[in-house]
């Protein structure tokens, strides 16, 4: 069907198909839980605040700088959110007339008369040029019922998904340094506790061949002294290797080798290097986890992709045209009559295609219960990480005070024994076992601290913490 070059365009406003985006009832309870393992809440807001005030140990803030320059899971992050707007862009501009321009020029030469008539014979020949220049539309789809509108919408929530992924990296990405940086800490700890119980047992073997040759001691005493020496210097072995692969994991999150001066030497020193979040918060600043975000922008997704399968049930008109001049000399391409035009409108109706496009409505309705169910189970995933931080939070100080008070009774209860074996009045093995209680509440304690400082890293974690970052 031929359209006039003089009709005006009109622009029509699609109707949509697509389910209208409706809010979604958190599928958790609005107050996180409460009892004994909790302690006290408070209804308190969430401030958004910096990577910097949760963090304020300059060392980590510098690693975690660092990091959010050259870290490669953080460069795959930002390359797919690129392809994601790309891709975006692309579906978008489906709904604007595409716009060809193109141009030819030709020469022929026709003759008549036969080489055969020899010198004598007559032949005459004609030259003849052609010239064009065009500009087109290639099949411009009238959206009448949202279809395109629709996919654009669907690849528009992909690419903000995209982009709560990254984010999601990025705090993960900050928890993680913060946590290595802390296990490399208490590793540190540990070695020095390894080292002096090292050097304790050395003295203790000492002291035990002096009582053998002396007569004093049994043989028995001397080689469990060598067992806690032994097993002192496995340690420390083990503990330098812990610290190896320590500094192995940071500098795989951030991208490069670690200053050695962005370390720190014991775990004591940086307890107070993660701040605290507030001790009550309303249950919805769980909507604003980068992860949840995500999930929320894939189920937009799919309820536009429901639009468009809906909207290919109905029939698609499609408008092309053609204007342009021709002529069979170039100076006179662009006067006068020279001038052409043309113009068509298509529409196609699907009739019969076995179920296919009802089908399609189906899968879509599917695929969109599916993200539905997602974005649910990623706030009850959240709920939980915030509950279990909290649930450690109201116990760890208790038990924190509890394991330094086991540390003094078992660092007096060490050298009161370790006195009386060394002037003959207590057997070795009292000596012996006071030590090796010493030992393990001073590794408890290390455990506990560097869980305390943790426990504060994942609630910033799971409550999103500063997902932006700007």
């Amino acid at each position: 069907m031929k359209v006039s070059a003089g009709l005006p365009l009109v622009l029509l406003s699609a109707c949509s198909l697509a389910p209208r985006d409706t809010a979604v009832g958190l599928p958790v309870p609005a107050t996180w839980p409460t009892g004994d393992a909790y302690g006290a809440q408070t209804q308190a807001a969430l401030p958004a605040v910096s990577y910097r005030e949760i963090f304020s140990d300059h060392r980590l803030q510098s690693l975690i700088a660092q990091a959010l320059e050259t870290n490669r899971d953080l460069r795959i992050a930002a390359a797919n959110v690129a392809a994601a707007r790309a891709q975006y862009q692309i579906q978008r501009a489906n709904q604007f007339p595409q716009l060809d321009a193109s141009g030819s020029a030709g020469y022929s030469r026709s003759g008549s008369g036969s080489q055969a008539a020899g010198a004598n014979g007559a032949g005459t020949s004609r030259a003849r040029g052609s010239f064009s220049a065009q500009l087109g539309i290639n099949s411009f789809e009238l959206d009448l019922f949202g279809r395109l509108a629709s996919l654009s919408r669907a690849e528009q929530n992909r690419y903000l998904a995209s982009e709560s992924a990254r984010q999601a990296v990025r705090l993960a990405l900050a928890g993680d340094i913060a946590d290595a940086w802390l296990a490399h800490a208490a590793d540190k700890s540990l070695l020095a506790i390894a080292q002096d119980t090292e050097a304790n047992a050395e003295r203790s073997v000492a002291l035990t061949r002096t009582r053998l040759a002396g007569g004093i001691a049994p043989r028995s005493d001397l080689r469990q002294a060598e067992q806690i020496l032994a097993a002192a210097r496995a340690d420390v072995a083990r503990q330098r290797t812990a610290l190896a692969q320590d500094v192995n994991a940071l500098q795989l999150l951030v991208g490069q080798p670690v200053d050695p001066g962005l370390l720190a030497d014991r775990i004591e020193e940086v307890t107070g290097a993660v701040a605290n979040l507030p001790a009550g918060l309303d249950s919805r600043v769980l909507l604003r986890r980068p992860d949840v975000a995500e999930a929320e922008y894939l189920l937009r997704a799919a309820n536009a992709e429901i639009g468009a399968a809906r909207a290919a049930l109905f029939p698609r008109i499609s408008l092309t045209g053609l204007m342009g001049f021709a002529s069979s000399a170039l100076s006179g391409l662009f006067a006068d009559g020279a001038f052409r035009y043309s113009g068509a409108a298509d529409a196609t109706y699907p009739i019969f295609r076995a179920g296919a496009a009802q089908a399609n409505v189906r899968r879509s309705q599917a695929e969109r219960d599916a993200a539905l169910a997602g974005y649910e189970r990623a706030i009850q995933v959240a709920f939980r990480d915030v509950s279990d931080g909290l649930a450690r939070r109201g116990t760890i100080e208790d038990e924190t005070q509890a394991l330094r008070q086991q540390v003094d009774a078992a660092s007096d209860s060490f050298a009161l024994a370790d006195l009386r074996y060394r002037r003959g009045t207590d057997n070795f093995l009292s000596s012996l076992i006071a030590q090796r209680s010493l030992y393990q509440a001073q590794r408890d304690l290390v455990s506990i601290e560097r869980e305390a400082a943790s426990n504060r890293v994942a609630l910033y974690r799971s409550l999103g913490g500063d997902a932006t970052w700007e």
